[in-house]
């Protein structure tokens, strides 16, 4: 896009916008809603209170957003164990029980034989 388009087509956008703005400053509901939201905030300064004390006095159920996190945190940190694996190696007859791939031997035999190889040596323990 050329750059006079651009600008035509971003000053046709700012008439718009600018025809809304005025229409709804002349909306009756907006002007209530403007008024209440003003005396609202001179209260909650006239007694020192933000907005979260305000929901909690009118909600206490309301969980706020740190509350909400360390929810889920807690649902995501309970994960599954893992099962440990006992690899037998067949060349060498030496056995290895692990719940995870961060064995050294384990990472040697795979590098030597391949991990498709490795991973048929191994029996689910519990």
């Amino acid at each position: 896009m050329s750059l006079i388009n651009e600008y035509r087509q971003i000053e046709e956008t700012i008439k718009e916008l600018q025809e809304r703005l005025k229409s709804l400053s002349q909306n009756d509901k907006l002007k209530k809603e403007l008024e209440f939201e003003g005396k609202l905030r001179t209260l909650m300064g006239e007694y020192q209170k933000s907005l979260r004390d305000i929901i909690a006095l009118l909600d206490p159920e309301a969980k706020t957003g740190k509350v909400a996190r360390a929810t889920a945190k807690a649902v995501t940190a309970s994960k599954r164990t893992r099962k440990v694996k006992q690899y037998k190696n067949p060349n060498t007859g030496e056995v290895i029980e692990t719940k995870g791939g961060n064995h050294k031997t384990l990472k040697e035999w795979k590098a030597k034989w391949g991990a498709d190889t490795v991973e048929s040596w191994s029996t689910l323990l519990g």
